[in-house]
C-alpha cells in the first residue's frame, strides 16, 4: 500500500522538482523598481502579523487590487525573514511549483474524462499519468511563467491559482459522486473558491469555467440541462455574489482614476489583441518583455491590433465550426478568453497591454491541450497506427522543446533578478518603450555606481519623455538627476512639467520644494512643501526641507526688519520639526 502510495506520488513531486528547478536563478534576486517599491521597501503597513496588519490587509485597495490574503502572505514573509528578499522569492517558486503539481492532479481527471480513459488499466493509468505530467511540465517551465515567479509583486495570480486549481480539483471530485456524497466536496471547492477570490479578483471566472468544463469534457451538459448544472453550485454562486461586488466597485474606480478612455470598438479590439497574443506568446515564448506599453490611442486600422482582431474572430469561427471534431480546442480557447477578459485592457486601463503573468491562469487550457495530444499519440502507438520510429522521434523533438522552454526560463530568471538588468532587456525588445527607458534610468541612478553614470540615467530619460511626453514619471526623474548634478536651475522645467501631469501626488511639489531650498529660494519652496507635507506628514524628508525654508525665509525677514512676519514662520518650523502640522 506504502509503495503504490509513492508511485501515485511520483509523478506531481517530479513536476514539481523540474518546475522549481528552472526558477532557481529567481532566488537570488532583488527587490524590483516595478510596484516593489510601493508594496515592500515603502509600505509599512503590511510589516507584522498583528491586528493592524491584518485590519490594513482586509481594507486596503493599493494598486486598485483587493487582495487580502496574498498581503497577508507579505506579512508572512515579513515576520519569518524581515526585508530580505530571498524569502518572498522563495515562497513565490514554491507556490508556483505546488500549481504545476496541482495542475497534475486537475489534468489527469480531465484527461480521463476527455477520453473515457479509465485508472482500472494498468496501460491507461500510465497513459493518464505520462499525459498529464508532460501538460504539468509545460504549464510549469513555461517562459511565460517566469515573470509571476521571479518578480514578488506578482504573487497574487500565483495564490490565486493555488486556491483556483483547488477549486477545480474539489468540483471534479465533487461530480464523481452521486446525490449527497457531492456536497461536501463542492463545499470545499466553494471555501477554495472563496480564498481565490481573496487573492486576486481574476478568480470570478473560475464558477464559470466549471460550467465550461460541464459541458466538455465531462458532457454533463447533454445529461443533465443548464437548472440542474446551475443549482448544484449554490455554495460556489453565494462565495461569487459578494466577491464580484467587491471586485466591481474597485474596479470602478480604478477606471474613473485613470487618464485613459476607450470607446466600445477600442475595448473590443484591445480585448481581441490580448486573447491573440496570449496564445501567440504561449506557442512562441521569446523576447519577452516585463511591460508592454499600452499606446495613448487604440485603433482596429493598426496593423498589430487589426491582424488580432481577425485573427481572434477566425479563430472562434473554425474553432466553433470543428468543435464536434476537436472539441478540446475550442474549450482551451474558451477557457482563455473567459479567465482573460476582465483582466484585459479593456477593463483595466493601466501603462501595461498585455502582461505576461495575466497569462499564468489563462494558459492552464493550452497546457492541458498539450497534455491531451501527447494521449492521442500514445494511443496512436498502442494502436499500431503510428510506426514507433515515428513515435521515437516525435518524443525527442518533444524533449528537446521542453529542454528548450526550461532553458529560456532559466535564463529569463537571471534577467529578472535585478532591476538594471530587467529594463535593459525590455529597451533591447522594444526601443519604443517610454516606461522601460524610464525604469532603466531610474535602476542605474538608484543602483550602484549611480552617481557616477548620471548622464546615462539623464538621457534615458530624456529619451523617455520624447517617446511619450504624456507620461510623467520620466520627468520627475530628469529633474533628480538634474538636482543631483546640481543644475537646479534646469531642473525646474521638467519639474514643473511633472506636476502639471501628476496633480495631487507629494513627489512633484517635494522635489520641486527641495530644488529650490538648495538654491535658497525660501519664498518659492515654502508652498509647496507645504502641500507636499499635507499629504505625505509622515515622509522626514519633507519635513526636514519644510521646517529649513521656513527657517531660511525668517531669517531673510528678519535680516530685513521684519521681525513681525518672521515669528510665525518660526513658530511654524518648530512645530514641523516635532511632528505637529504646519499652519
Amino acid at each position: 500500500m506504502v509503495g503504490r502510495r509513492w508511485v501515485r506520488l511520483a509523478p506531481p513531486l517530479t513536476v514539481a522538482a523540474l518546475t522549481a528547478a528552472c526558477f532557481l536563478p529567481a532566488l537570488s534576486g532583488s527587490f524590483l523598481n516595478w510596484d516593489d517599491g510601493e508594496n515592500f521597501l515603502r509600505n509599512d503597513a503590511y510589516r507584522g502579523l498583528g491586528a493592524e496588519q491584518v485590519r490594513w490587509a482586509f481594507t486596503s485597495v493599493l494598486f486598485g487590487h483587493y487582495i487580502p490574503l496574498t498581503r497577508l502572505t507579505f506579512s508572512l514573509n515579513f515576520v519569518l525573514g524581515g526585508m530580505d528578499p530571498w524569502g518572498y522569492h522563495l515562497l513565490n517558486l514554491l507556490l508556483h511549483a505546488a500549481n504545476a503539481a496541482l495542475l497534475y492532479a486537475v489534468a489527469r481527471r480531465i484527461l480521463a474524462a476527455a477520453t473515457g480513459a479509465g485508472s482500472q488499466d494498468r496501460r491507461d493509468d500510465f497513459d493518464l499519468s505520462a499525459s498529464a505530467a508532460v501538460a504539468a511540465i509545460v504549464f510549469g517551465i513555461h517562459p511565460l511563467r517566469v515573470e509571476p515567479v521571479a518578480w514578488i509583486s506578482a504573487r497574487p495570480d500565483l495564490l490565486c491559482a493555488t486556491f483556483a486549481l483547488l477549486t477545480t480539483w474539489a468540483y471534479l471530485h465533487a461530480v464523481e459522486h452521486p446525490g449527497p456524497a457531492r456536497r461536501g466536496p463542492m463545499v470545499v471547492a466553494a471555501l477554495a473558491l472563496a480564498a481565490a477570490l481573496l487573492s486576486k479578483g481574476v478568480a470570478l471566472s473560475i464558477p464559470f469555467a466549471l460550467l465550461l468544463l460541464d459541458v466538455y469534457p465531462l458532457r454533463r451538459l447533454s445529461r443533465l440541462g443548464w437548472r440542474p448544472l446551475i443549482s448544484e453550485k449554490i455554495p460556489v454562486w453565494l462565495t461569487l455574489v459578494p466577491a464580484a461586488i467587491v471586485v466591481y466597485g474597485v474596479r470602478h474606480e480604478t477606471m474613473e482614476a485613470s487618464p485613459l478612455r476607450f470607446d466600445a470598438v477600442a475595448r473590443v479590439t484591445v480585448a481581441a489583441y490580448s486573447f491573440v497574443i496570449s496564445l501567440a506568446r504561449f506557442l512562441w515564448p521569446f523576447a519577452l518583455s516585463p511591460l508592454n506599453e499600452m499606446p495613448t490611442r487604440i485603433s482596429a486600422f493598426e496593423p498589430r491590433f487589426g491582424f488580432a482582431l481577425v485573427a481572434a474572430i477566425c479563430l472562434t469561427g473554425v474553432l466553433i465550426v470543428s468543435r464536434r471534431r476537436w472539441p478540446s480546442g475550442l474549450a482551451a480557447w474558451a477557457f482563455s478568453v473567459l479567465v482573460l477578459a476582465p483582466t484585459s485592457a479593456a477593463l483595466r486601463p493601466t501603462t501595461d497591454l498585455a502582461p505576461d503573468r495575466y497569462s499564468y491562469l489563462s494558459g492552464l487550457g493550452f497546457a492541458v491541450l498539450v497534455g491531451g495530444a501527447v494521449l492521442g499519440v500514445i494511443r496512436l502507438v498502442r494502436r499500431g497506427a503510428l510506426a514507433r520510429p515515428v513515435a521515437w522521434v516525435g518524443a525527442v523533438a518533444g524533449s528537446a522543446v521542453l529542454a528548450g522552454l526550461a532553458a529560456t526560463s532559466w535564463s529569463y530568471s537571471e534577467v529578472w533578478r535585478q532591476p538594471e538588468s530587467l529594463w535593459r532587456w525590455a529597451v533591447e525588445v522594444d526601443p519604443a518603450c517610454s516606461v522601460c527607458h524610464e525604469k532603466l534610468g531610474a535602476s542605474i541612478l538608484a543602483g550602484p555606481g549611480g552617481a557616477f553614470r548620471l548622464d546615462e540615467a539623464e538621457g534615458l530619460f530624456r529619451r523617455a519623455i520624447a517617446l511619450r511626453p504624456d507620461l510623467p514619471n520620466a520627468y520627475i526623474n530628469l529633474g533628480t538627476a538634474l538636482i543631483i548634478q546640481g543644475r537646479y536651475a534646469e531642473a525646474e522645467a521638467p519639474l514643473l512639467r511633472y506636476i502639471e501631469r501628476a496633480p495631487g501626488v507629494p513627489l512633484g511639489p517635494e522635489r520641486l520644494g527641495h530644488a529650490y531650498l538648495l538654491q535658497k529660494r525660501y519664498a518659492d519652496a515654502i508652498p509647496l512643501l507645504r502641500t507636499a507635507f499635507r499629504h505625505a506628514p509622515e515622509r522626514p524628508p519633507i519635513r526636514s526641507d519644510l521646517a529649513a525654508a521656513l527657517q531660511g525665509r525668517a531669517q531673510e525677514l528678519r535680516a530685513n526688519g521684519r521681525l513681525a512676519d518672521a515669528e510665525p514662520l518660526l513658530a511654524e518650523s518648530r512645530a514641523v520639526a516635532q511632528d505637529g502640522a504646519p499652519r
